[in-house]
């Protein structure tokens, strides 16, 4: 009787693991589907805000390529002002070269 008993025990306790771990894995079913949901919002919001930051990135492009050629533009009168000013030097020097040898 002692065998039987044991039996009936171990099958009673198996049941009831057996029913705990359908519940457990029933709310690891919805925990999941939460948390698939959670993620399907945050990967919209990041969409949303992916469409500002290219926008602000074209923005800061279009901004960077004006002050390059402004600065380009400043630059090349700069370098014209000094090579006039090389070219006079040149040109002085080469009159006073000639009037010395006359």
């Amino acid at each position: 009787m002692d065998v039987s008993y044991l039996q009936f025990l171990l099958y009673v306790l198996g049941a009831v693991l057996l029913g705990a771990l359908i519940v457990l894995v029933i709310k690891l079913i919805y925990s999941v589907n939460r948390v698939n949901e959670i993620l399907d919002s945050v990967e919209k919001k990041m969409k949303t805000v992916d469409k500002a930051f290219n926008a602000v990135d074209k923005v800061v492009d279009s901004f960077s390529a004006a002050t390059d050629k402004v600065v380009d533009g400043i630059a090349s009168v700069i370098s014209k002002i000094f090579n006039h000013k090389k070219k006079k030097n040149k040109i002085n020097n080469i009159e006073k070269e000639e009037d010395k040898d006359e």
